[in-house]
């Protein structure tokens, strides 16, 4: 599930999808529509899967944004949302007549499927991070992906590298994702160049053709994606950082500034290799299949190697 759209798959043992489908968040109808889609989503994946293989599904796994308490299956809060201390995991289950069900962080998810299948196979320490609606990050130590104390591990999207800046969803001013999230762009480049509606992939492709305008705006966001990996980078050392999600796809008009811009910076750390994640857009989809085949044996872990 991410701010906008919402992603699903029926997946087999090799958690190759067996069928995929998806359709926009009902973020307009508040926390309880957005509840309630989901809960619909999974009710006809459920059919779908019945119909097709004559059983229902065996397991099932729910990635949301926000902060997630993974061991009690609790969507605990986001802030593109507005969804507080949702038992979702225990929704999904009693939808889905009683199967195991794995609840788990959408960047996170992102991140596990990275560390197993991805960009971050092979690696013992990386740092995926996810530029979409939002900003958030997966942190890959040891052969898991961390989930911090609370829930909370990995939100990069709200540190704070512009003092005073704009507004964010979550009451702080000057977060990184109100610069450098694909929202951000898109919003920025809309105001510059008086194009309502326009997006991320928009400002990338006026960059590409040399516009001032998008160029100058695509330095202030990469500056400050800068600042905030380079924080990630101080505090996890990781051997790689994944950039994924939708401002992602401009390839290397956002990689190779952004690897300048983190060596201009960088004083004592050791800048790591910046690399495209390889899973695309399915990433979060694809680690919500592996929690669900986890969840029948480890119900509250998210391991990086396999089960």
């Amino acid at each position: 599930m991410g701010g906008t759209v919402l992603k699903a798959a029926l997946t087999g043992p090799d958690n190759e999808p067996l069928h995929q489908a998806r359709r926009p968040t009902a973020g307009a109808g508040g926390p309880d529509a957005v509840v309630a889609g989901i809960l619909d989503f999974a009710a006809e994946l459920r059919a779908e899967g019945t119909e097709r293989f004559g059983h229902p599904p065996a397991a099932a796994g729910v990635v949301v944004p926000g902060i997630v308490d993974e061991r009690a299956g609790t969507a605990v809060w986001a802030a593109n949302l507005g969804w507080r201390d949702v038992p979702l995991r225990r929704l999904v289950g009693e939808r889905l007549g009683g199967i195991p069900v794995g609840l788990g962080h959408d960047v996170r998810a992102g991140g596990l499927a990275e560390g197993r299948v991805g960009a971050g196979a092979g690696y013992g320490r990386f740092l995926f991070v996810a530029l979409g609606t939002g900003i958030a990050g997966a942190i890959g130590i040891d052969g898991r992906v961390e989930t911090g104390a609370h829930g909370g591990a990995g939100e990069i999207g709200h540190v704070v590298v512009r003092p005073g800046g704009a507004r964010c969803g979550c009451g702080q001013r000057g977060c990184l994702e109100t610069v450098a999230s694909a929202a951000a762009v898109g919003r920025a480049w809309a105001a510059a160049a008086g194009l309502p509606g326009a997006t991320a992939a928009d400002a990338a492709r006026a960059v590409a053709a040399g516009d001032v305008r998008a160029r100058s705006l695509w330095r202030e966001a990469v500056d400050a994606l800068a600042d905030g990996l380079l924080t990630g980078i101080s505090l996890l050392d990781p051997a790689v950082v994944i950039v994924g999600g939708g401002l992602a796809e401009a390839g290397e008009t956002l990689l190779t500034p952004l690897r300048a811009a983190l060596a201009a910076k960088a004083t004592f750390q050791r800048v790591p290799p910046i690399v495209p994640a390889a899973l695309g857009d399915a990433a979060g989809c694809l680690g919500a299949g592996l929690i669900a085949w986890d969840s029948r044996t480890f119900p509250t872990t998210t391991e990086v190697s396999p089960s």
